[in-house]
Parts: C-alpha cells; structure tokens; sequence
C-alpha cells in the first residue's frame, strides 16, 4: 500500500484553508485573484479527498469502540458495517495516493494529432482515415474541438497523412498513450480472395504549446511557398499559397497546403513546429529523467507497436498492457475508446504509485 506523507497532506490543507479564506476576503485582485484561483482548484482535490479520508478514519475508530464495548446490539452493528468503511478507506487512500502523483504539465493542454500511413499501401491510408474518424468522434464525446491542420489525402480514400488540432481541457492527458504504431488485419476491398492483409499506421499526440514555452527567433526560419496540389493532381491551386517551414537549429521541417491564403497555412504551420520543437524539448528534458519515465505505459516511441484493430476477429489488443476487447466496432465508433483509454491511464498511475512505493 503506498504511504501518504501526513505532513505533505498538512500542507496541502494549510495552504488550501489560507487560500480559501484569502479569497473570500476580497482583497485579492487582477492576477493575484486568478493566480490564486488556479492554485486553489488545483488543491482542491486533494483537501477534499483527504478531508473524506479522515472522516472514514473517525468512523471506523466509533466502530472499533463500538465492537470493544458491552452493548450487544452495538456491536452487531459495528460488525456488520467495519468491513465496507476499511474498504472505502482503501480505495480513498489509493485515490489520494494518485491525486499525488507528480503531474505532467502538459496534461491539461491541448495537443497536435498527426496519423500517418505507414507499411500497407492504399490500405494503410484506409486504416489512417478509420483512426482518424475514431479520434474526431471520441473527441467529440469528451466535448473537445478538431480542426484538421493539413492532410495529404489519398487516391483510394483515407490520409497519407493528416495533422490535427484537438483542443479541449485534458485533451493531452487522455491522448498521450496513443502515440506510436497501430496495426490493422483484414480483407481489404480491393482483395478478390479473402485474404488477411495487415498494415499499419502512426500516431503521435504532441502538446501544445504556448508562446512562453517555445520561443522561435524568425532568423532561424527558412520559409518557402510554391503550388500545392491535391490527391492524384486534382485541385491544383493556380496561387502560391502551400507553404514550408525549416527550422534550421532543431532541422524540423513543416509543410502545410491545406488551406487556399498563404497566410493561413503559414499560421497553421507554425502551429505544428512549435508543437514538434516543444514536444523534441520535452523529449530530451525527459530523457534525462529516464529512470522516472520507466514506469510510465510505453515509452511514447513512434516506432512502437502499441495496439492491433483486428477485424475478422472483431478484438482490438493494446500489447502494452496486454488489454483485449472484442468490441472493434464500438471503438472506431470512438465511443469504445474510452475504456482502452481509462485502462491506460489507470495502469500508468498504478505503476507510478508502485515505481515510487520502490523509491
């Protein structure tokens, strides 16, 4: 069971009450009053789990009296209630226990999402088309907003590649395990003999960024227009107005056709390079940090396989945590999703929770 330190939940409950009554004083204003109102929600959580857990505390010592006591029908009672009150304080310790974790700053950010077809030809675009779909309705269900940054689409159908913002409150928290290889096997439509293919695609979620984050000097900068152009040659723009930005320090390059003005692309590609520098500092901050990374699910590498869509079976599996549902279905629906999200995120806190109980 992992030791929750009761003077860090002291503190907590300290700093708490003074920021509470701070606020109801009135005397804060501006952006002390909004400084304060983000540490305060923050806080929040953890005064009230701990304020529960102590009051299951008090409870449970009124029953354990009660058992030791001479009052017959009291300690029937105590009997028949103590078991459930040890249960809710097991489960109240360990949801305090994750409320304590060390957060990703980035959890509460918006994030870029970027599919890319990867071995499989047409089917892998196919396949990065259905991923896609999945994301956009999951994402709609959590009540978050997508807006395609750019895609390159293909003759058949589906993306070669398609980037994405998905903005919303704790978009990258709920995201950040989807990053690496999905693979898919089916009958493709275009297969006369009903034979399994499989193919892949790539995933990768990066946060977003703000200005504070990622400062890009314009020297830096190699921007250059020239014609784009649709799938197969169609749509051929007859301005200017596809744009492509090297980053010469980082050698990170972004291209972005999607939108007809020049200046939207330009803004949209500027989006996904701050993504991409930010995402590559954050790499390298947390390659230093290599042992606390261990217990986290995968390692966020894009070359890693990290789930199979196999449709003649009709079961998804996320080889990570070794997680199947036979509902292939209700997951590229997005609805499904959820629950290999939850599992995800459930098992990194788990294994966090373990990695520092070792500590």
């Amino acid at each position: 069971m992992t030791t929750i330190s009761p003077q860090r939940i002291a503190q907590i409950e300290a700093r708490f009450a003074e920021l509470e009554a701070r606020m109801a004083s009135g005397t804060l204003e501006g952006d002390a009053f909004v400084q304060a109102s983000k540490e305060y929600s923050e806080l929040e959580p953890v005064a009230k789990a701990a304020a529960a857990l102590r009051g299951l505390r008090d409870e449970l010592a009124g029953l354990e009296e009660m058992l030791s006591g001479d009052d017959a029908d009291l300690k029937a009672m105590a009997a028949e209630e103590i078991d459930g009150v040890r249960e809710r304080i097991e489960a109240g310790e360990h949801e305090l226990a994750i409320l304590l974790l060390p957060r990703d700053v980035a959890d509460q950010r918006s994030a870029m999402l970027e599919i890319r077809a990867g071995t499989g030809g047409d089917e892998a675009a196919l396949f990065a088309g259905d991923l896609y779909r999945m994301y956009e309705r999951y994402a709609g269900l959590q009540g978050w907003k997508v807006e395609p940054i750019s895609m390159s689409a293909s003759d058949v159908g589906g993306f070669k590649e398609i980037v994405a913002a998905v903005s919303g409150a704790g978009v990258f928290a709920k995201l950040k395990f989807e990053s690496g290889v999905h693979r898919v096997q089916r009958v493709p439509v275009t297969e006369s003999g009903g034979r399994i293919h499989t193919s892949a695609a790539t995933v990768a979620v990066l946060p977003e960024p703000t200005e504070v984050d990622v400062h890009i000097e314009d020297k830096d900068l190699k921007i250059d227009v020239y014609r784009a152009s649709g799938a197969g040659g169609q749509h051929v723009n007859t301005t200017d107005s596809a744009v492509r930005i090297t980053h010469a320090p980082t050698g990170i390059v972004v291209t972005c056709q999607d939108g007809r003005s020049q200046h939207k692309n330009k803004e949209k590609a500027m989006q996904v390079l701050r993504a991409r520098i930010y995402e590559k500092e954050r790499e390298e901050a947390q390659g230093a940090e290599a042992e606390a990374r261990k217990a986290m699910v995968g390692s966020g590498d894009r070359s890693e396989r990290i789930r199979t869509y196999n449709f003649p079976q009709g079961r998804v599996t996320d080889h990570r945590i070794n997680l199947t549902l036979h509902k292939l279905p209700e997951i590229l629906e997005g609805a499904g999703l959820a629950e290999m999200v939850d599992a995800l995120i459930s098992e990194d806190q788990s294994a966090r929770l373990a990695g520092m109980d070792a500590g």
